[in-house]
């Protein structure tokens, strides 16, 4: 059974916005009422943006401005009186940063919300000032400025990214010098705006575009001087980050030599002019021929000296008697084995005449006590059958076969007496 309401049954319509659905709705007219009271309910509030466009009309009491956030791209229209922006002390022009006093107002018609100016305050120079001094403290502390974190630049790079500002003089400077010291460099140039309430997002859209190019090696963010309002861009938050945050090495050229933007100090390399920036990037064609032609002087005139000094010491080797008499040595040694040999013979020679004197000494006492000296002498040696020696008579009996040995031969005898018995 179908549930869905009568066409002729009124309507009921939620007290609050949780309460909507699909079925029950809100009509915009009590959207915008209920949003026109919650607007109305708001008090004055402080904000902090910059100009970035300023209508004013001759003979008009009221003026629109367009109130733009120094970060982001928000803004939100604002309404002033002719009085208010001509009690200024200095004409509020488009790019100036101010503090406005203002109502939020809701227009239902138009579903427009805007700004009604009950005061204006532009920022001065020495806030700007601070506010940069207290971001860099910031950066400071996050380690963004630690000279360790910058990387050095390629010796020469492939292609050399470019941001400036459209036809500037900072893209000129920095494209002729890179270009007279290295005629072959590439460059990919992007021009966007460098000043007011635009810079900050192109100049940060150009740094990613380029840095996620593989072939670029180095990214040089040029612009040429001007006041510090000029170069508040350079010093954002979000601008400073979007450069410590680039993986390729990023070369800050921004202003003159006096000026210091916050991205100088998180850069890689910090030039003090973009034209200083050309001749950083790519060395000197002529300074590296230059350094070339000394380096190979240098390296001529070393081998020349060992050349030099290595002759002087072959010539000093040639001259030593080793080499100027080669068979000197040899006949030295020769005559040294001659020398010796012949002492050898001669030490030989005494030894064995002492040797054949003791021999002939001991040959003659050998012979003297020699039993045949003995038998020389007219002795005998008379032995029994069995050749026992016969030392005594008694050792014998008469009949008894004696042999008597004489000094040339020996004789047969045959014991007839008795011992101890004399013929």
């Amino acid at each position: 059974m179908s549930t869905a309401p009568r066409p002729d049954a009124p309507r009921r319509v939620p007290a609050t916005a949780a309460q909507t659905s699909a079925e029950h709705p809100w009509p915009v007219r009590l959207l915008t009422a209920k949003m026109t009271e919650y607007v109305n309910r708001m008090p004055p509030v402080w904000v902090e943006g910059q100009v970035v466009q300023l209508t004013r009309r001759p003979g008009a009491s009221t003026c629109y401005l367009t109130l733009r956030d120094t970060d982001v791209d928000m803004s939100l229209p604002v309404t002033a009186g002719t009085r208010l922006l001509d009690a200024l002390p200095v004409q509020l022009e488009p790019g100036a940063r101010v503090v406005v006093r203002a109502k939020p107002e809701f227009w239902p018609k138009r579903g427009v919300l805007q700004l009604t100016a009950g005061e204006i305050r532009p920022v001065g120079v020495g806030e700007l000032l601070a506010r940069i001094e207290y971001l860099k403290r910031v950066l400071a502390a996050e380690g963004l400025l630690d000279p360790a974190r910058r990387r050095p630049l390629p010796f020469l790079p492939r292609v050399v990214g470019l941001v400036c500002g459209r036809a500037s003089a900072a893209e000129r400077d920095v494209v002729v010098t890179a270009r007279r010291r290295w005629p072959g460099v590439r460059f990919e140039v992007r021009q966007v705006v460098v000043q007011g309430p635009d810079a900050v997002p192109q100049v940060t859209a150009a740094l990613a575009e380029l840095d996620a190019l593989p072939e670029v090696d180095v990214i040089v963010l040029a612009r040429g001087g001007g006041s510090l309002e000029d170069l508040l861009p350079f010093s954002n938050e979000t601008l400073v980050r979007a450069v410590a945050a680039c993986r390729t090495p990023v070369v800050s050229a921004i202003g003159h030599e006096v000026d210091s933007p916050l991205v100088d100090l998180v850069a890689d390399v910090r030039a003090s002019t973009p034209t200083d920036a050309g001749r950083r990037v790519v060395p000197a064609v002529a300074e590296e021929l230059a350094g070339l032609a000394h380096t190979r002087d240098r390296l001529r005139r070393a081998v020349r000296h060992r050349l030099d000094v290595e002759g002087d010491r072959l010539t000093a080797l040639r001259s030593r008697p080793a080499l100027a008499d080669p068979y000197r040595g040899i006949t030295e040694r020769a005559e040294q084995i001659r020398a010796g040999r012949e002492r050898a013979r001669r030490a030989l020679s005494v030894r064995l005449d002492r040797a054949g004197d003791e021999v002939r000494h001991l040959s003659g006492a050998v012979r003297t006590l020699s039993p045949a000296s003995t038998l020389q002498r007219g002795y005998a040696v008379v032995q029994r059958a069995d050749g026992h020696v016969v030392r005594s008579p008694a050792e014998v009996s008469p009949g008894d076969r004696l042999r008597v040995r004489l000094a040339e031969g020996e004789i047969g005898a045959q014991v007839t007496e008795p011992a101890g018995e004399t013929s």
